[in-house]
């Protein structure tokens, strides 16, 4: 498969999308696998369990991001104060029994797998690099599939949004039809053609980034939030023994490794990829869509309670600034203010001192 061509993208700006999706060689049950990370940010290797609901502030801590509360899980040790990776790229698969994912950086069981969602951190993203370009991509099951927002929505605008567009998709040149093993697989039908359109989603994904590179060089990191149902409607179709369910896991596990390389290469080896594999989640999660045109609010609407505006996290630091330089200048005033008042006109004064000489020659 061709490092250009791989799935979807969605631009800067609210990137919420259920995220991840945890992958070891053989493991059962829940998981969450790293499949790439840079050197300075230090995954352990063990078998640590996370909670499904720690996944945002997993997700922040690796981008360098503060969180409310500290996260007490030994497998996220802290990295440099002034390095951080560009991306972060969270897959989640529902319906998975096993998916081989050989080659990672470390696994962990996931605990109490209950939808969540990015929204935290991508609200951190827009806040802390507004002026900048930050791509943020959600994919979600929902009748549009995928949701866009962000100013560099331009560039990612031709992109199938609903789930008729993206089987249209599948038809076009640089369909992944052409070039993956189906085996028991079908075109024909509904379950096999939503499992290879979110195939093709990933493939779109790194070919866009391979012809914009800009977006991936930029200053700004970028988030990925991606969730992928096509293997439990698989196993609801046709089983989890079934020919079809095991060409399309071993479909995926190969996808995703590529996935993860293509992604982690892209962004010049400094990229956080992880996988989450889940039998299902505990509650449904719903989202409210947003259109891509959509401008981010800079001011509190009217609120009928009088709140406060959002917490910004760049107040401490404006706020240290602006208080000991007021500081450093009040100290510099009196210092000046106290020299002036003590000075000796005819002996700190150059200019009564040349006068002094002046009067005495005539």
């Amino acid at each position: 498969m061709s490092v250009t061509n791989w799935g979807r993208m969605e631009v800067a700006v609210n990137v919420a999308f259920v995220l991840c999706f945890f992958v070891t060689t053989g493991v059962h049950g829940d998981s969450l696998t790293v499949l790439q990370a840079p050197e300075f940010v230090a995954f352990q290797k063990g078998d640590w369990p996370v909670s499904g609901e720690n996944i945002p502030d997993l997700v922040a801590l690796t981008m360098g991001f503060s969180v409310q509360e500290d996260l007490s899980w030994p497998g996220l040790q802290a990295g440099p104060l002034f390095q951080r990776p560009r991306a972060n790229v969270l897959v989640a698969v529902r319906g998975v029994n096993n998916l081989s994912l050989p080659q990672n950086v470390a696994s962990y069981p996931l605990e109490n797998p209950v939808p969540f969602t990015l929204d935290s951190v991508a609200e951190t993203v827009h806040s802390l690099f507004a002026e900048y370009t930050p791509v943020v991509l959600q994919l979600a099951p929902s009748e549009e599939r995928l949701y866009m927002l962000g100013k560099a929505n331009a560039v990612f605008e031709d992109l199938p949004v609903t789930l008729q567009q993206i089987r249209a998709r599948l038809s076009q040149d640089g369909s992944v039809l052409t070039s993956l093993p189906l085996n028991s697989l079908s075109r024909n039908s509904e379950a096999d053609l939503l499992f290879l359109s979110e195939v093709q989603v990933l493939h779109d994904i790194t070919a866009l980034l391979q012809r914009h590179r800009h977006l991936a060089k930029d200053y700004s990191p970028d988030l990925y939030s991606l969730e992928l149902s096509g293997l439990e409607e698989l196993s609801r179709l046709y089983g989890k023994d079934s020919p079809q369910y095991n060409d399309a896991t071993a479909i995926l596990s190969s996808v995703l490794q590529k996935f993860g390389e293509d992604m982690y290469r892209l962004y010049g080896n400094s990229a956080v990829v992880e996988v989450i594999t889940v039998k299902t989640f505990e509650a449904p999660l719903t989202r409210k869509s947003r259109s891509i045109l959509e401008s981010k609010q800079i001011s509190n609407p009217g609120s009928p309670y009088n709140l406060a505006y959002k917490y910004n996290f760049q107040y401490a630091v404006i706020f240290n600034i602006v208080l000991w330089l007021m500081i450093a200048l009040a100290l510099a005033v009196i210092a000046t203010a106290y020299n002036l008042w003590n000075m000796d006109p005819g002996y700190d004064s150059i200019i009564y001192r040349m006068t002094n000489q002046k009067i005495r020659m005539d």
